[in-house]
């Protein structure tokens, strides 16, 4: 299985941080934020890695190089500046994933999950890994019931930016800016995506507080 990791953003509210770094390779515990899932990814034989890029992209590429440091194989999808977002540049990269479902990967959020989580059934388009709300973002994103993402179920969760789709959820898509997450809305309407709650560790490495706490949790690890 193929798996797409997203890193072309800026990441704005990491600034100054990410002025002069893209913020995949912030350092967390000695090496590149993104190494952590590029590890967990190979462990599980996923090793065949595509990986967006604008923001600083010359920096990401001589930094990752072709991830064979990670025991995997990186090609880039070079994207233009402002960046295509979640769901155009996954669009812009379908012709690198082919034509089987792969994982999605943020390369800005720290998970200890593992890529069995994560299966499609027969005729869905995606499956979300979830978590529980953090204090940032109280009211979570989807809802979740009898292992379906229903956008309007009570009990919501937090998107973790991990996911197994389907290149069939962007059947109709033009290249372009946009977001995914309409697209993963419009899928659940229609009871094509499914979910699993994630209980272990993870967490939105969206702010320089948030990077700073990662950094000493595993620092004292």
């Amino acid at each position: 299985m193929k798996a797409m990791v997203l890193a072309a953003g800026r990441g704005e509210r990491m600034r100054p941080l990410t002025d002069r770094m893209p913020k995949p390779l912030l350092p967390v515990g000695g090496q590149p934020l993104v190494a952590y899932q590029l590890q967990i990814l190979a462990a599980a034989g996923c090793r065949d890695i595509v990986m967006n890029c604008a923001w600083q992209a010359e920096a990401l590429q001589a930094e990752l190089g072709d991830g064979s440091r990670w025991g995997v194989c990186i090609r880039y999808s070079p994207e233009p500046w402002p960046a295509l977002e979640t769901g155009g540049g996954v669009c812009h990269a379908l012709p690198l994933l082919g034509p089987d479902p792969f994982l999605l990967v943020n390369g800005d959020v720290y998970c200890e999950w593992s890529p069995g989580e994560l299966a499609l059934a027969s005729g869905m388009l995606a499956q979300l890994l979830l978590v529980p709300n953090p204090p940032h973002h109280p009211a979570g994103d989807f809802g979740l019931a009898g292992g379906l993402v229903r956008p309007d179920a009570p009990e919501r969760y937090t998107y973790s930016g991990i996911a197994l789709l389907d290149p069939a959820l962007f059947a109709g898509c033009r290249p372009g800016r946009f977001p995914l997450a309409p697209l993963l809305v419009a899928a659940a309407r229609q009871g094509k995506v499914g979910g699993v709650l994630h209980s272990g560790t993870w967490l939105d490495v969206g702010t320089p507080e948030r990077l700073y706490a990662l950094q000493a949790r595993l620092g004292e690890a």
